[in-house]
């Protein structure tokens, strides 16, 4: 296998292992810092908030830059931010902390996707669904290791956020070795084709509604089967990791499907499943094996949806690091607030507004979905008639 994309896929371990840590170890934070679930769920949007602004920034600096010196710099940022939270005792600080955090993550993430994209161009599904496989497995290793970690250190949090820290190193070493791949120079001038413009939002749109509902149920999960009783802090650790686990089995499944079925199809038939678990949640919110099931089947659903968008758009736009990053914001600003909402409603409304959150933004997430179909095909039709869009 080719050595610089070892690197990518090395990357996306230790951000899916820092993207996953905060929802295991969110009431943790919340005594370290002497505050509430709903003013330490504010981490979430601050998070997302420095991943908004590095979304901003990155994509240009990817268009611009050689991107594996920017990749070695970001890596270590991260890691060093993850090495200081267990020492802040102050909300106001660690805020800061997870806003750079946020910021850092933002680039490795885009740069990972960009650079990926640039190396396989349209042949980049099964790539792309690989790179988020290793998301998703470091994601599942993620609440194993502060689960153990806390049993051995009897709750605490600091050796935690240390081993999560040292696996940027791995990575780091790879983007070391190995040189840049070119810039890729593209058009990325949109403002004069108002399809190009409309497809743009509507994936971002799209993102927007996918990664929230993602981000909100692997940061929420946790603290929802504790708040009613539905399994001990261990297992309720574990509950984390069998989500982020069967995502990341769905995404090796799904690496030969990419080659075989049309993005738009594997897309429709994941989010169905969305919205069958869902329901399985919500029918069965007193029941364990229910939360089980539809966390399985959940994590196994959306497993693909985030890679298969890009590939998608790919396939219809020719993406540039800017382009990238106009998706990115969207995600981003998706992590940001419906995380923050069901912080805000958790305790007055009841743990049931996390899963009735989250089915009502994956149900107009497929509303957007058959819009941004619809688009793309208007879209094709007009390249293949030479007309201008």
């Amino acid at each position: 296998m080719d050595k610089k994309v070892t690197a990518y896929f090395l990357a996306f371990i230790a951000l899916g292992m820092t993207s996953a840590a905060l929802g295991p170890t969110l009431p943790g934070l919340a005594e370290q810092t002497s505050t509430q679930l709903s003013g330490i769920s504010f981490l979430f949007a601050t998070r997302s908030l420095g991943f908004l602004g590095g979304s901003i920034l990155a994509g240009r600096a990817y268009d611009r830059l050689p991107g594996h010196p920017l990749m070695m710099g970001l890596l270590l940022l991260m890691g060093l931010a993850l090495a200081l939270v267990p020492f802040i005792s102050q909300l106001w600080l660690l805020t800061l902390v997870m806003f750079i955090a946020g910021f850092v993550e933002s680039g490795v993430d885009i740069g990972s996707n960009t650079l990926l994209v640039w190396r396989f161009g349209e042949k980049v599904g099964p790539y792309m669904n690989s790179l988020h496989f290793f998301f998703g497995l470091g994601a599942f290793l993620s609440p194993i290791i502060i689960a153990q970690t806390m049993l051995a250190t009897e709750g605490g949090i600091r050796l935690a956020y240390w081993v999560l820290a040292l696996m940027v190193l791995p990575p780091f070493l790879f983007f070391w070795r190995f040189p840049s791949l070119p810039i890729r120079h593209r058009d990325t001038a949109v403002h004069g084709h108002k399809a190009n413009v409309v497809l743009i939002l509507l994936v971002a749109a799209f993102l927007f509604l996918y990664v929230g509902a993602e981000v909100a149920y692997g940061g929420w999960v946790y603290t929802y089967a504790i708040t009613l009783d539905l399994s001990t802090t261990t297992v309720a650790a574990y509950l984390t990791s069998f989500f982020w686990g069967a995502l990341t089995l769905g995404r090796l499944i799904s690496i030969p499907l990419t080659a075989r079925l049309h993005p738009k199809t594997l897309l429709g038939g994941a989010l169905t499943g969305c919205l069958l678990s869902m329901t399985v949640l919500l029918l069965g919110q007193s029941s364990p094996a229910a939360l089980w099931v539809g966390t399985i089947g959940l994590g196994l659903s959306m497993s693909v949806i985030f890679p298969t968008t890009i590939a998608l758009a790919e396939h219809t736009l020719s993406l540039s690091g800017q382009m990238t990053s106009y998706f990115f914001i969207g995600a981003s600003l998706g992590s940001m607030s419906i995380p923050w909402l069901i912080g805000q409603l958790f305790e007055s409304i009841g743990p049931v507004v996390t899963m009735l959150t989250i089915f009502l933004t994956l149900l107009v997430a497929v509303m957007v979905f058959g819009l941004l179909i619809w688009q793309a095909r208007l879209h094709q039709e007009a390249k293949a008639a030479k007309v201008p869009v």
